[in-house]
Order: structure tokens, then sequence, then C-alpha cells
């Protein structure tokens, strides 16, 4: 038991801030929680409807998880809630499995975040390639992006199935119900996001006549309002104005109840927590590559403390744990939201705390209001965060790239389409470690130096393990072809590693060599080659037969 490494401490970073906070700090945590929050407003009900969900699971999500990932994480400015990467896994789970299993299945995922937390294994998930990342990223943008399309074109669908081309299918066959108000709004909607941050940059003529013109602080203000906000207000009101016949909140989900979420225990057993364990992975495995990935994007852009990657882990384990049992859904680390906080000049996780109380402030005030919010608008505004979510650029620098590069990213992405991000992370995976084994079977060499009458030198490079030990296979042979005794040295010192695969490989060499009465030698061995080869036992079998000479200590 002495060997095991030591459990993770478990230390929020919100009790280091909280030493020397002042009235000066609070400010600026509290104006950028309240922007936060106002963002965050139309982001968690569109993801919550958008993977088969009643808007306030997104809401109470956002709310509670964010708080407990605010209080007990390991970064400062990040913001925890429902995010977009989780829209197919969630609507994928409920649809095959129901609410009632999600709830288990995301509480199940939070335990197992948390373990991974408090083993110290935060690190395991910078293991994930790069390209693994992009390519489901951008296969869960095209996901969203194809789920909202009902909601935008005002079909009258009741169920989508969760399947890419099954979707497919359901729109092409009600393609001529389109709703041409539905459309329009959905449109306007993507048109004014893209155009609000323009309209108030630093260099646009809009931007600069506003502030030629003698006009209220209050009119400048409003370049501070996020633009999903303002696309929420305003086509809101213009629908309900003009009385369109679009489809709202309130007449699928009959509105938002205004008042604190009931507690209730999901039917758990040992039974179902079996039955769910490829969604709980999934879960688990989602939330913590997004959650720090999320981090590491908020040290790079703030200049707090560098994020805790296990406490982190914690945090999001109690979070997914608890939300269920207020019929939320899975919580992680969003980056869009993360990015806001930083702008807006967060400086601890006291803005995280603020973001979930403005959240719960306007759920609690303003819910009936939330009646008339029409789905298409929030179909545009999920339209926008996929593009904005996917790295297109990366498919057009593609061709700088290696072909094992190029191989996981599209293999990824088309598989996190046509099948499951599950699937797509374990083929990911799956090429990373069969790509690795093949670079590193390309690099490893065995060349001659020295070739005389019974005696040949011969100089390893690279690593010597179980993916290239068939380069050691025409030395087996020379050895056995060898009329006479054959010496044979190994200048092992650019040999950087050995596995047991490897280390049987010299072993057979070295048993071909002594049926001929020659022997076998290893020279310049580097720590890693030397502590396998001593362990083994192989040092002493090959001192015996060089007369005790040491060699490969």
């Amino acid at each position: 038991m002495t060997g095991l490494p030591p459990l993770a401490p478990f230390r929020p970073r919100l009790l280091a801030v909280l030493r020397g906070y002042d009235r000066a700090r609070f400010g600026r945590d509290l104006g950028a929680g309240v922007t936060v929050g106002i963002v965050a407003l139309p982001l968690a009900m569109a993801f919550a409807i958008a993977s088969g969900l009643p808007p306030q699971a997104g809401l109470w999500t956002a709310i509670i998880g964010g708080l407990l990932v605010a209080m007990l994480g390991g970064t400062s400015v990040q913001i925890a809630g429902p995010a977009g990467a989780f829209i197919v896994i969630v609507y994928g789970i409920v649809e095959r499995y129901g609410v009632a299993n999600l709830l288990i299945a995301t509480a199940s995922a939070g335990v197992l975040l948390f373990l991974l937390g408090l083993f110290r294994l935060g690190a395991l998930v910078r293991y994930v390639p790069v390209s693994v990342v992009i390519g489901f990223t951008n296969g869960i943008a095209v996901l969203i992006a194809f789920s909202q399309l009902r909601d935008l074109l005002g079909l009258q669908v009741d169920k989508m199935p969760a399947s890419f081309f099954g979707q497919m299918r359901v729109l092409a066959t009600h393609a001529g119900g389109i709703n041409p108000w539905a459309l329009a709004l959905g449109t306007l909607c993507v048109l004014g996001l893209v155009l609000w941050p323009r309209l108030w940059a630093m260099d646009s003529r809009f931007r600069r006549r506003i502030e030629r013109l003698d006009v209220p602080g209050a009119l400048r203000a409003t370049s501070r309002i996020p633009g999903p906000v303002v696309a929420l207000v305003t086509l809101s009101l213009l629908a309900w104005a003009l009385e369109l016949p679009v489809e709202t909140i309130g007449t699928r989900f009959g509105g938002i109840p205004q008042g604190l979420p009931a507690f209730a225990l999901p039917d758990f057993s040992w039974e179902t927590v079996r039955l769910l364990v490829t969604p709980t992975l999934t879960i688990a495995l989602l939330g913590a590559v997004e959650s720090l990935l999320c981090a590491r994007v908020a040290d790079q852009l703030s200049t707090t403390p560098k994020h805790d990657p296990n406490q982190e882990l914690m945090a999001q384990g109690v979070a997914n744990l608890v939300v269920p049992f207020f019929g939320g859904m899975p919580v992680t680390g969003t980056i869009a939201r993360t990015v806001t906080n930083i702008r807006a000049g967060a400086g601890s996780p006291v803005a995280g705390m603020v973001h979930s109380a403005t959240l719960a402030l306007v759920v609690l005030v303003a819910a009936p209001l939330a009646f008339h919010i029409p789905l298409a608008v929030l179909a545009g505004v999920l339209l926008f965060v996929a593009w904005n979510m996917g790295e297109w650029r990366e498919f057009a620098r593609l061709r700088h790239f290696s072909n094992h590069y190029r191989l996981m990213l599209l293999s990824t992405f088309a598989v996190t389409i046509v099948f499951d991000l599950t699937v797509a992370v374990e083929l990911g995976l799956v090429l990373a470690v069969v790509l690795f084994v093949r670079r590193q079977q390309a690099l490893f060499r065995v060349e001659p130096v020295v070739s005389a009458e019974g005696r040949q030198t011969w100089r390893l490079y690279g690593s010597l393990f179980f993916g290239n030990v068939t380069r050691i296979d025409p030395l087996i042979a020379a050895a056995e072809a060898s009329p006479g005794p054959l010496h044979l040295t190994l200048d092992a010192q650019l040999l950087v590693s050995l596995d047991t695969t490897g280390l049987d490989a010299l072993e057979q060499l070295r048993k071909a060599l002594g049926r001929r009465g020659g022997r076998l030698e290893l020279t310049g061995l580097q720590p890693q080659p030397a502590s396998l080869i001593q362990r083994s036992g192989f040092a002493a079998r090959l001192a015996e037969g060089t007369e005790g000479s040491g060699h490969g200590r």
C-alpha cells in the first residue's frame, strides 16, 4: 500500500481566492457574473430543448451546477453548466433509455468524474490527441445544426429520431410543411447574432456615428448587452405583438415553472446502472474533456493562477452527482460563457456564483415571460452556437499536416455524425495508438558498425518494443546460420526505451548465439532499458555468457 500515489487533496480554488478578497474585486466579479448570467439564459434553455428536455432542466443545471463548480472547482474563472457538446449525447440517451435513466447515468458519471480527480487522473485527459478532439467537436457541431432544422423551419414533427440519417429522412418527408414565419424569425436571429457584435466593434461606422452624436449613455450601454439576449427579447416581442403562428416555449412545454425545483431521487438500482455503462462512460469522458479543455483556454486568456485539473474533475463530479436530483442534465465547463466571464473582468470563482444567482433570480421572477419565446429563435441561437463551436478552418489546413493527422480527424468527424460520439472517440483513440506504434516502428533502426570474422557490432536506434521486434529477426537468423561461434555486440547508447516484448527478442538472440557457442553483449545502456534488463534477470544471464563482465548494468 505504501507504493500507491497519494490521493489528490480536496482544495477548492475559492478558499485560496477569498484570502485577501476586497470590495474592488467583488465589484468586478459582480459585473462579470451578471453579464455571463444574462448570456447563459437563452443558451441554457436552448440546450435543454435541443436535448429533448424541458427548458427548466437547462436553467437549473446552469444554476445549481454552475454554483457547485464555482464553489468547489480548481479554476478561478470557469463557468459551468449545460453545453452544446452534450446535446447529441443527451438526446440519444433520452430517446433510447428515457429521462429517468439519463438522470441515473449523469449521477453515475458524476461519481466517476470525482474518482478520476481523486486518484489524480486529470492529466490523462490531455492524452486525447487534438485531432480527435477537433474531429468530434466539428461532428457534434454538424449534428447540433441539423437537429435544429425542425424548429427553424417550423415543421410539425412530434419526435425527431436520434440518428443523423433518421433526422434527414424525417426532414425530407415533412419538407412541404415549412412555416415561413418560423423560418423568418430564425433567419433574423442568426443574422442579428452575426451583425450585433460588428455594429459595436471599435472600428465600425455605426459605433463612430453613435459616439459623435449626443445620445444618452443608455443607448451606448446597449453595446454591452449580449447578442443572444437582444435577439431573444426583440424577436419574442415581435412574434407576440404580431401574433405570429409559431410554436413557443409555452405552446410546447406550458411555460417554465416559477419556483424552486423539487428534489427527487430517481428509481435507482444496480441492475439499471449496469445497463447504463456506455452512457455513463460517454458523459464522464465528454465532461472531463470539455471541462479541462475549457480550463486550459481560461488559463491562456486570464492572468489568474493555472487550474488544478484534479480539483476541477472532483467539482464536476459533485455537480453531476447533485444536479440530476433536481431534474437537471450533465454539467461541464463551457468555453463561450467562460470567455465572456473573463472579458467582462472576472477574477475569481465569485463571478461564477453571481452568474448562478442571476439566473436563479430571473427564473424566480420572470419565468412567465418565457411563455412567448419562439422555438425558432432558440433554434437560431443554437445554429449560431454550432457555427462558432466548430473549428472549420482545420479542414482547410489539413493539407499542411501528415496523413496520420488527417485520418484521425476525418474519421472521428465522420463516425461522430454517422454513429455517435462514443464510437468516434474509441475509433480515434485506437487509430492514435496504431499510428503512434507505426511511427515509432519507423523510427527504430538496427545498423551495422563493425563486421569481422566471428565478431560483429550493431547499433540500436529508437525504441525496441512490441511493434518492431521483427527488426531483430535478421540478427537471430544470422546467428543460427553462423558456421561457428559468433560474438555479437549491440551498442545501445541510442536505444531510448525497451519493453518486455523487445526484451524477449533480445533473449531469443542470446539463445541463438549461445547454441553456436557465441555470446551477446550490450553496451551503453540508457537508464530505462538498463533498469528493465536488470530487474528481469537478463543482465545476470548475459553476465554468465560473458564471463561475469557485468554488461547490462
